[in-house]
Formats: C-alpha cells, sequence, structure tokens
C-alpha cells in the first residue's frame, strides 16, 4: 500500500508546471479535438479516437509540439476499465462454456500470428532475431518492450512497431467491420446515458469500482493494475446485480480521444523517417494479421454458437481497450471481446520468454549481419 501511495504521490509531483508539458499536452487535445469533429461531420467509424489519433499521428511527423506524457494515462485507463467491467452482465457465468471454442481458437491464432509476423521482420524488415521476435509477438507492448530489451533487442523499434500495430489496426479494422457486418458505427451519439441525467450514487459507485480496484490489483500484483483491477472489480459488481450503471456516452468520448491522443504522440520525437519506415513496415503486418483475424474468425464461427464480427473484435491484436471501445459502440458482448484481450495478453506475457530461449536462446544482435538494418536509422534518439 506504502508503494501506491508513493506512486501517486509522484504523479502528482509530475503534474507540477516545471515538469508537465501543459502547453504541448493542450496542442494535442486541440488537434485531437479537431481530428474527432471532422470525423464526426464525414460519418466515419469512432471518430473521436480515430480522428484524435491520425491528426496526432500526423502532427509527430510533422515535428509540432505535441505530447501526451504517461502520467494522463492511468486516470483513463481505471475510467476505461470500469467501462468495460460494466459490460459483464449476470448471465455472462452461463455464457463460459460457449467461449472453449473460441479460446481455442484464439490459442491457434496467436501462433499463427507469432510465426507469420516474426518471420516477416526477419525476411522484410531486417530485423535481428531478438528484435523480430519480440516485434513479432501479437501483443503486451510494454511487456515486450522490457523483456525484448533485456534480452538484447533494440526496444525502440519494438516499442514503434507495437505501436504502429495498434494504430494502424484501430484505424482499419472498424472500417472493416463496417463493411463486413453493415454496422454504420459513425454519425450516431455514443452509447450510455448523459452525465447530465445520471444519478450521483451512481457515478459513485463507478468511481467507487475503479479505486477499488486499482488497491486490489496492486495487492495482487496484477499487470495492467490500472485497467484489469477496476475491470475486475467492477465485473464483479455487475455481475453480482449490485449495480447496473454504465458511464455516461461523455466519458466514452472522452476516454476515446484520450487514447488517440496518447497513441498518435506515442511516434513523438522520433525522426520522420523512422516512423514513415516504421509504419510501412508495420503495413505489411497488420495485412497479415488482419488476413488471420478474419480467416480465423470466419472458422471459428463455423463451430462456435459466435458471429464472425464478434469474433474478429475478439481476436484482432489490436489493444484491449481499444477493440473493447469498439465493441462498446457496436453494441456487441463486451465481455466476450475483453476476456479474449485479457488471456490473449496473458498468454503472449507467459510464453514469451520461455520460447525466445527455447527458440533462439542468448544469441546477441550484434552477432547478425543484418543488425544495422534493423537500427542503424535510430541510433542516438532519446527513448521515450
Amino acid at each position: 500500500m506504502r508503494d501506491l501511495l508513493s506512486g501517486f504521490v509522484a504523479g502528482l509531483r509530475s503534474l507540477a508546471p516545471s515538469r508537465f508539458p501543459y502547453r504541448r499536452f493542450a496542442l494535442a487535445l486541440l488537434l485531437g479535438g479537431i481530428g474527432g469533429w471532422l470525423f464526426v461531420q464525414a460519418r466515419l467509424p469512432l471518430p473521436w479516437m480515430l480522428g484524435s489519433m491520425v491528426v496526432c499521428t500526423a502532427a509527430a511527423l510533422l515535428r509540432l509540439p505535441v505530447a501526451a506524457p504517461s502520467v494522463i494515462r492511468p486516470p483513463m485507463t481505471m475510467v476505461i476499465g470500469v467501462m468495460l467491467g460494466a459490460g459483464f452482465k449476470p448471465d455472462i457465468v452461463a455464457q463460459l462454456p460457449n467461449w472453449l471454442p473460441t479460446l481455442a481458437g484464439l490459442v491457434l491464432f496467436m501462433i499463427a500470428c507469432a510465426i507469420a509476423c516474426v518471420g516477416y521482420f526477419r525476411r522484410f524488415g531486417g530485423f535481428d532475431p531478438v528484435t523480430a521476435f519480440f516485434a513479432g509477438m501479437p501483443g503486451g507492448l510494454i511487456e515486450m518492450v522490457t523483456v525484448g530489451e533485456e534480452k538484447g533487442g533494440d526496444a525502440r523499434i519494438i516499442a514503434l512497431i507495437h505501436s504502429a500495430r495498434i494504430l494502424l489496426v484501430v484505424m482499419t479494422l472498424p472500417f472493416i467491420v463496417q463493411w463486413i457486418g453493415g454496422v454504420p458505427l459513425g454519425g450516431a451519439r455514443a452509447s450510455g446515458p448523459s452525465i447530465a441525467t445520471t444519478p450521483l450514487f451512481a457515478e459513485l459507485t463507478l468511481l467507487a469500482c475503479g479505486l477499488a480496484g486499482i488497491v486490489l490489483a496492486h495487492w495482487l500484483r496484477m499487470p495492467a493494475k490500472f485497467l484489469l483491477g477496476p475491470m475486475v472489480v467492477s465485473a464483479a459488481v455487475h455481475m453480482l446485480g449490485w449495480s447496473d450503471s454504465v458511464p455516461p456516452f461523455e466519458i466514452v468520448n472522452a476516454a476515446q480521444l484520450i487514447l488517440g491522443v496518447t497513441i498518435g504522440c506515442r511516434f513523438v520525437g522520433t525522426t520522420p523517417r523512422l516512423i514513415l519506415r516504421i509504419l510501412a513496415l508495420s503495413l505489411g503486418s497488420t495485412v497479415i494479421l488482419l488476413a488471420l483475424t478474419l480467416g480465423f474468425a470466419y472458422l471459428v464461427a463455423r463451430v462456435s454458437v459466435h458471429g464472425p464480427v464478434p469474433l474478429i473484435l475478439a481476436y484482432s491484436p489490436g489493444g484491449l481497450a481499444e477493440m473493447s471501445l469498439i465493441a462498446l459502440a457496436l453494441h456487441m458482448e463486451v465481455a466476450f471481446v475483453a476476456a479474449h484481450h485479457i488471456i490473449r495478453v496473458f498468454l503472449v506475457m507467459i510464453s514469451a520468454g520461455p520460447l525466445f530461449g527455447l527458440l533462439i536462446g542468448r544469441k546477441k544482435p550484434g552477432a547478425d549481419p543484418q543488425d544495422e538494418t534493423a537500427g542503424g536509422e535510430g541510433k542516438g534518439e532519446s527513448e521515450r
């Protein structure tokens, strides 16, 4: 508990005007808001997330003074966790046996993605074995960067590849879902009540779920504690029938806006040449991932009670929060989608290290003649 409090105090200190780039963050929010508004006017899918993401990525390419420091993410992540937990209803327990075929398909899907993407980054990206391995794993940005750097990989390249994966998947998948499912994602107001009509007790209940979830996750040493802890507590409260409250649609829109801004600003501080190269490489891997996602979704749909569209969202390696927000916008099974992404990230976390030791061992990137291609363009840049 002391560690949690010290982390909270450190977070507050980082908000001091001398340490937090308020002007750059305000510009990022302004640009993100303009992007979201433009996407709303164009009636495009998930406008507040995709619009802010596109504009902030462009701002990073143009080297505009934008920033989205990591300290802003935990509060919004807590909100998203509570929101996702609200999608777990009392009848979800009866549906769990129906998830067995989809979970089995998920494991096979992850193996196929890892083999295809690692091979792709080795052959077409020229990455060394360590960097290619951890860049090609289908999920867990922070975990893959941490473990990959420990094993001798290029942490900057791994981080950029995973950031670009999330960016490109989130940018393209809503359009694919809209085309395949015939479900309009743009133009309509986000689901949920207005904050002006939500009872104060309901808002306090959701806030209590978030705070209690963070404490519980810290005590249990959960990964991604600001997301999973609030989600678990909120899910328990809603599954037990103690509350049926859902976050107001203004909060959902704000969550999309902040997510889009933070994803776009991940590329700040990187040279445009390296960003474009990583985006070009990630475009190829995204095509591979989306092809495998669609293929497995349609195959598993034939042996399960779930249709292709929920399975596309459940399998797509585009980020737990992002894919769950798409499911929320589609009024689909948020619990089903969120649970599969949690399991995917968990399986990647526990298996990547042992698999690396089994398949690659302790080989250092310096022994590979292709190493200079992998990281040469980014030497000297500060890590983010």
